[in-house]
């Protein structure tokens, strides 16, 4: 099974996992020390926290961190998800967080009008396009995330829309990436830390679901831990893009453990119709006919 994970057989192995097949736990590390974030085919990880969705402040790091942090929403309109018992509030984003260029704050302004003006605004997820890193942590709040270990890779699994990121371990960096929407992740543990460094990202993307912009020399290093027992798997990001902040900054996502999971299939065709309305970006598109 574990030719399933080199590059030429990418396509069976995204059809697998699109198929909702529980991989072999022989795809699990060799190493019996190196934590195993994925040990069954039924191990998932769900936001443990209404808000899941948004990146918390390095201070909510166990252990607390300090120094800047990511964007929340403007303090006398904090958002509200929907199914947490209250009125759902769309995001608009506090432009007076100092991490933030003078054109991006112009950019996310313009989110935010229109957000104002009662246009719903642009979510990655209702697109079905790919999240870019490390948004990626943040694309979903009820979907869960799957792990599959194997010695040289990691495969992670958002089930939303099944995206896919590939982390290549105790390798380095390629010469003259072509960037694209994940860029080239490549993970070394430290101890019980999974240390994942991440380059290569075209601008495409957004780092997270305020529409904060950046640009395709961002780089970001994720810190994937378990605490509480292995209940609670952390991770602390740590994002500098010169071209697009002002100073590197931190984040913090946490997942909780989930057993008698598997995955199920959740599939979401790009596309350039939006019941949403926005139109932030459009794909190639053949208008002849087919035959």
């Amino acid at each position: 099974m574990s030719i399933l994970f080199s590059t030429k057989n990418l396509p069976a192995l995204v059809g697998l996992l699109c198929a909702g097949v529980a991989l072999s736990p022989t795809l699990a590390a060799e190493d019996s020390e190196t934590p195993n974030f994925g040990p069954t085919g039924s191990t998932a990880w769900l936001t443990d926290r209404p808000t899941g969705d948004d990146f918390l402040a390095p201070e909510r790091a166990v252990p607390p961190l300090s120094g800047p942090g990511p964007v929340f929403s403007i303090p006398e309109r904090p958002y509200t998800p929907n199914g947490v018992g209250r009125q759902p509030t769309y995001r608009i984003a506090d432009l007076t967080n100092p991490i933030l260029q003078d054109w991006t704050k112009e950019r996310m302004k313009k989110a935010n009008d229109e957000v104002l003006a009662g246009k719903v605004p642009f979510i990655t997820r209702e697109k079905c396009m790919s999240t870019g890193v490390p948004g990626f942590l943040v694309y979903s709040r009820v979907q869960p995330y799957h792990f599959y270990h194997a010695k040289d890779k990691i495969v992670i699994v958002n089930e939303l829309n099944t995206q896919i990121r590939h982390i290549y371990l105790n390798v380095e960096h390629s010469k003259d990436l072509k960037p694209s929407w994940y860029g080239e992740s490549v993970g070394r543990w430290e101890g019980d830390e999974l240390v994942v460094d991440t380059i290569g990202t075209h601008d495409r993307s957004f780092v997270d679901n305020y529409r904060t912009p950046h640009t395709d020399k961002i780089h970001v290093v994720e810190r994937f831990k378990m605490i509480e027992g292995g209940k609670t798997l952390q991770v602390t990001i740590t994002v500098t893009d010169p071209g697009a902040f002002t100073t590197p900054w931190t984040g913090v996502q946490r997942f909780r453990r989930v057993e008698d999971r598997p995955m199920i299939e959740n599939l979401c065709e790009l596309s350039n119709d939006s019941f949403f309305e926005n139109d932030i970006t459009r794909f190639p598109q053949d208008n002849s006919p087919d035959f």
